[in-house]
């Protein structure tokens, strides 16, 4: 089997305990670890993940994640904008 083939293979995600805790969708290359708080700081090796072959349920042997920081959503836009004139500029609101 070539090895860059993973039409057939699942990507699993274990924990440092080695808790499953994600399975992506067979034939992506991908899985989705969820659940972290903004900014969580996750080091490498911390989670671990391998490719499971759909027709033989074998498991490849695990491999370390590279470690990566969670995103910190930014503030959605203002919307409903207004604007009241002063004498000296504006007061301006929004939502």
């Amino acid at each position: 089997m070539n090895m860059s083939d993973r039409t057939n293979e699942t990507m699993i995600i274990y924990d440092k305990t080695s808790a499953k805790v994600a399975e992506g969708e067979k034939g992506t290359k991908k899985a989705k670890i969820t659940g972290l708080a903004p900014g969580t700081v996750v080091a490498d090796g911390e989670y671990q993940n391998t490719f499971k072959d759909a027709t033989t349920g074998q498991e490849s042997g695990k491999s370390d994640v590279k470690g990566f920081t969670v995103k910190t959503p930014v503030p959605d836009a203002p919307v409903n904008e207004s604007s009241d004139a002063t004498n000296d500029g504006a007061t301006i609101s929004a939502e």
